[in-house]
């Protein structure tokens, strides 16, 4: 017997709907370099079952990416994640993770598309690999915070040590987070907003 195409639709999880409060969506692109966190920072902030394009790593990409730091990395993204976040009644935050081998980042200019903003999550440990993040957001236009996530083994450095390193503006600002907690990643998002409202306010004609 076949199944009518009515028979296979089916509504939206409950948790999955949209606030009816809902009256402003924003995106939010959330990139870095690999192995970083991002996908760990969308899991742990989305108030819905996040979407995750995650691939086990094999020996074949052995030659391809530089896994030098997190060389127990075993899944990787190949493709984007994507979560969302009620940040209050009104306001709602899409979420899309980028991929963060050199090899996928052909598809960040279509992620970096209608972006609000952006969090660069920074591994102190190795953060020579946010350099090329970094310009390709601001060869982009898209305004962005950094986020240090507090890998246990990582050194903790001042923010304006950070901020030489990285070579940022004084305004970006610099926060540290545990992209495992919910309320820390989520403290990351609010800074964000923050920075684009102040950033917006500040660009306004007198």
């Amino acid at each position: 017997m076949v199944s009518r195409s009515s028979d296979l639709v089916t509504e939206p999880r409950r948790e999955d709907q949209l606030p009816s409060s809902a009256s402003a969506a924003v995106k939010i692109v959330v990139v870095g370099g690999f192995g970083v966190g991002k996908t760990t920072l969308v899991r742990s902030v989305s108030e819905i079952r996040p979407l995750t394009t995650e691939e086990t790593m094999t020996e074949a990409s052995t030659d391809v990416d530089d896994v030098s730091g997190v060389e127990r990395k075993t899944a990787t993204t190949v493709a984007m994640d994507f979560g969302r976040i009620s940040l209050n009644e009104e306001l709602v935050l899409y979420l899309f993770g980028t991929p963060g081998q050199q090899r996928f980042w052909f598809l960040w200019n279509g992620l970096f598309e209608g972006a609000l903003g952006a969090v660069v999550l920074v591994d102190t440990r190795r953060l020579e690999v946010s350099f090329d993040v970094i310009g390709r957001l601001e060869e982009a236009e898209v305004p962005f915070v950094i986020a240090v996530n507090a890998f246990p083994d990582a050194n903790s450095y001042d923010t304006e040590e950070l901020r030489g390193a990285l070579d940022l503006p004084q305004q970006v600002p610099i926060v540290v987070c545990d992209a495992r907690q919910r309320s820390s990643s989520r403290d990351v998002l609010i800074t964000l907003m923050r920075y684009l409202r102040s950033s917006a306010q500040t660009s306004e004609p007198n």
